[in-house]
Parts: structure tokens; sequence; C-alpha cells
């Protein structure tokens, strides 16, 4: 395997969740560890009634799905694999279904929006990609910086649905975390470093989770008389 330099691969590989649809781009086809007090947004299992369990599991679902099919996308397009397409498309879908998920809570002009953002953030990452094989470093540089300035816009649109569970700060932090840790896994798997590739995809399934469950609960929160 070609070996990446650890400053090249960084900046180029920082695509992570979105590296599953880089080819079908190209061929013209076709988002700081997390600090524990955001557990106090949260409300304890026992107090959930059956429907705020189903929206805290189906929350869970959909976000393990996102870092599910970003892992088997960077397998498949570090292996040069056959079912990248195929792996595209279901990540893909991914983004569309996590935006359809906010929809009764705060209407389809909202979920349109999330979803803008989520495939802009995909779209970046074409844009990481193709500077890296141009070699034009001013140019990953600003695609880089883009990235992490859509991850902010993500964080930000979510706040202000919900500013009093989604503190902007603590949402900034929990998809900056989302983004350095699957930066991360993506290096390491390009590189070949195999068991911190490993370690990697355990942070990021721990840190998801994190974000899955402040999200279910802060909807509970903000409209507890639907979930009696």
């Amino acid at each position: 395997m070609h070996r990446l330099s650890p400053s090249r691969a960084r900046i180029a590989i920082a695509a992570g969740a979105a590296m599953a649809v880089i080819a079908l781009a190209a061929a013209g086809g076709a988002p700081a560890a997390l600090d524990h007090h955001t557990a106090g947004h949260h409300h304890a299992d026992a107090a959930r009634t059956a429907k705020a369990q189903r929206l805290h599991d189906d929350m869970r679902k959909l976000w393990e799905d996102h870092i599910t099919w970003t892992r088997l996308a960077i397998v498949s397009f570090a292996g040069g694999l056959p079912d990248l397409p195929a792996t595209e498309n279901r990540l893909l879908q991914n983004q569309a279904d996590i935006a359809a998920a906010i929809r009764p809570y705060y209407g389809a002009a909202a979920s349109a929006t999330l979803r803008t953002l989520l495939r802009a953030h995909i779209l970046g990452a074409v844009a990481l990609l193709q500077a890296a094989k141009a070699g034009d470093n001013a140019a990953l540089a600003r695609a880089h910086d883009a990235w992490y300035a859509n991850g902010n816009d993500i964080a930000d649109f979510l706040s202000g649905a919900n500013p009093r569970n989604w503190p902007r700060g603590e949402m900034r932090t929990m998809m900056k975390t989302h983004l350095d840790e699957t930066l991360k896994e993506a290096v390491d798997r390009l590189n070949g470093r195999f068991d911190a590739d490993i370690r990697d995809y355990d942070a990021v399934h721990r840190s998801i989770l994190e974000m899955a469950d402040m999200l279910s609960d802060g909807i509970v929160a903000q409209f507890p008389g639907r979930f009696r």
C-alpha cells in the first residue's frame, strides 16, 4: 500500500464520513474528546416513557448507521473494493434519514436545511480529495477549513432549533469530536495502521452515542407533551 505522509494524509482524508461519495463525484455523479458534562442534559433511562425510549433507540440506530456505513466506505475506498458504489448510496441515504428524523418536531423546512448541510459536508470532502490529488496545498488548506466550518454550521443550526437543550458550544464540541475522530480513523486505515484504526472506530462509536442521546433527550425535553 502506498504510504501517505502524515500531514498530507491528515488533510487529504479529512472527508472522513463523506469518503464514500468521492468516486461518484469524480465520475460526474452525484461531518478533542467529548466532555462528559453533556450528560447533564440527558434524562435518566428510568424516567423515559415508551415513546421517549423509542426515539432514543431510533436516534442511536441512525447515528450508528452513520458511523457503520462511513467505516465500510473507508475500508472499501482504501482497498479499492467493488462494493464501493453500493456503500456510497447507503451512506448518502443515511444523510437523508438523519434529516428526516427531525421533521416531525421542527418541520419540513428545517429538515430540508439539515439535509442540505449534510450534503454540503459530503461535497466538501470531494473538494478536499480533488485538491490533494492536484497537489495544491493552498486549496487543501481552504477545503480543510471549509469542512470544519460546515461542521460548525450543522452544530449552530441544531442549537438554533433547541438552544436550551443543545447549547451552541456543546454542539460545536460534539461535531468537532466527530470530525476529528473520523479523520483519524480514515488516516490510520489508509496508512495501514490497522490496530489504531480499530481503536479509532471504538472512539467514534462512544462519541456518536453521546451525540445521539443528547439529540433525543433534547427533543423530549423540548416537546414533553408528545412523549407522555
